[in-house]
């Protein structure tokens, strides 16, 4: 996949792990969001990697493996953020 297929996923999986977890919204916008999901994204290829989760390649931009270790990490990430921040 190329940077800015990764930007779009990021931005994407960032949108729907903000839906997924209730609360307050985290100020930063699009911008915030799409670093959220890029950073959730990496996060979930690095664990799915580290656990040998999948088939340790993440490379298709409309597989679903992809899309679920994507918002995964997107979705640590954000709960990881949200306990930080408190």
């Amino acid at each position: 996949m190329g940077v800015l297929s990764w930007i779009l996923l990021g931005l994407f999986a960032g949108t729907i792990a903000r839906a997924l977890i209730p609360g307050r919204t985290e100020p930063g916008g699009c911008i915030g969001t799409t670093a959220v999901g890029v950073l959730g994204a990496l996060l979930g290829g690095w664990l799915a990697t580290q656990l040998d989760i999948g088939d340790g390649k993440i490379d298709e931009f409309f597989d679903l493996e992809t899309w679920l270790i994507a918002i995964g990490g997107s979705v640590l990430l954000l709960l990881a953020l949200r306990v930080i921040s408190r």
